[in-house]
C-alpha cells in the first residue's frame, strides 16, 4: 500500500489540520519562512490586510521536541473526535471547529497572543476528553496516571511552569473554548443547531470522514465506541440497549 493511500485513511479535517501544521511550521523551523510572517499581529491583520496570519497563528507554536509531542497530540485527539463522535459528519466538525478557533481568537486578543496552536490543541484535549468513556485513566509522559478529565488541566500547569502566566493564561482559553464546546453541542445541546455545517461547507468537505483508524485511543490500536452521557441516557429512557464498549491500553499524551 503507498504513502498516498496511508494518508487518504486519515479523516480529511485531521488531514487538514496536520497537513496545514507541517505546512506552516517546518519552514519556520527550517528558517525558510520567517516566524514573524506566520503569527497574529492585529494591527497587521486590520491595517495592511495580511489576513492570512490568522490562519497560519494557529498552526505554528512549539518546537523541536515539543512540536513532536504537540503534533501527535493533535494527530490522536482530532482523529479520535472525528473517527468517532463525527463519524460521517465532518462537515459539522469543521464547522465547529471554526467557531472555536473564532472563540480562542477573541479571548487571546487582550492577552496580546501572537500565537494559538496551543489554545486550539488544549480545546481539542478538552472535548475528547469529556467524551471518552467515565473512569478512563491517562498516562502524563509515562510518569504519572490519572484520570482522563484532568489532563488538560495538567497540561495548563505544565505551561505554568514552564511558560509562566501569560502561557498559562492562553491555554485556559483552550479550556474555556473546549468546555463551551462540549457542553453546547454535546451535554446541553443549547447550540447543537449552531453547530451544524452550512451547505457551501458541506459542499467542500462532504459528510463522510472516508476509512477511519478504528477509533484508538492514544494510538493503542484497540477500538473503542463512546456514547456521549446525554445519548445514554435518552437510549436507556427509550428502552433501547446502550453502553460502553473499551479495550485495554489507551492512553494519551503518553508520548
Amino acid at each position: 500500500m503507498s504513502f498516498i493511500d496511508e494518508i487518504r485513511k486519515i479523516p480529511p479535517v485531521t488531514r487538514f489540520l496536520c497537513g496545514s501544521s507541517l505546512a506552516i511550521s517546518i519552514p519556520v523551523m527550517l528558517q525558510i519562512v520567517s516566524p514573524y510572517k506566520v503569527v497574529f499581529a492585529k494591527e497587521y491583520v486590520t491595517k495592511k490586510f495580511e489576513v492570512w496570519r490568522v490562519f497560519t497563528s494557529f498552526f505554528y507554536g512549539s518546537t523541536g521536541i515539543n512540536y513532536l509531542f504537540d503534533f501527535i497530540m493533535l494527530y490522536r485527539n482530532s482523529d479520535q473526535l472525528e473517527s468517532l463522535h463525527y463519524a460521517r459528519r465532518s462537515a459539522d466538525y469543521a464547522w465547529q471547529l471554526i467557531l472555536a478557533a473564532g472563540g480562542i481568537l477573541a479571548m487571546n486578543i487582550p492577552l496580546g497572543s501572537y500565537l494559538h496552536a496551543r489554545p486550539l490543541l488544549i480545546a481539542l484535549t478538552y472535548l475528547s476528553s469529556r467524551l471518552a468513556p467515565p473512569g478512563t485513566q491517562t498516562s502524563l509522559f509515562g510518569l504519572i496516571s490519572l484520570p482522563l478529565v484532568y489532563f488538560p488541566f495538567a497540561l495548563i500547569a505544565l505551561d505554568l511552569i514552564m511558560g509562566g502566566p501569560h502561557a498559562a493564561a492562553q491555554s485556559v482559553t483552550g479550556a474555556v473554548v473546549g468546555h463551551l464546546w462540549w457542553w453546547s453541542v454535546w451535554d446541553n445541546r443549547a447550540l447543537e443547531s449552531l453547530g451544524r455545517a452550512p451547505q457551501w461547507l458541506k459542499n467542500i468537505v462532504g459528510n463522510s470522514d472516508g476509512p477511519s483508524s478504528g477509533g484508538s485511543v492514544g494510538g493503542s490500536g484497540s477500538g473503542v465506541h463512546v456514547i456521549p452521557p446525554r445519548r445514554v441516557r435518552e437510549q436507556q429512557e427509550q428502552g433501547r440497549s446502550s453502553g460502553y464498549n473499551w479495550g485495554s491500553g489507551q492512553r494519551l499524551g503518553s508520548d
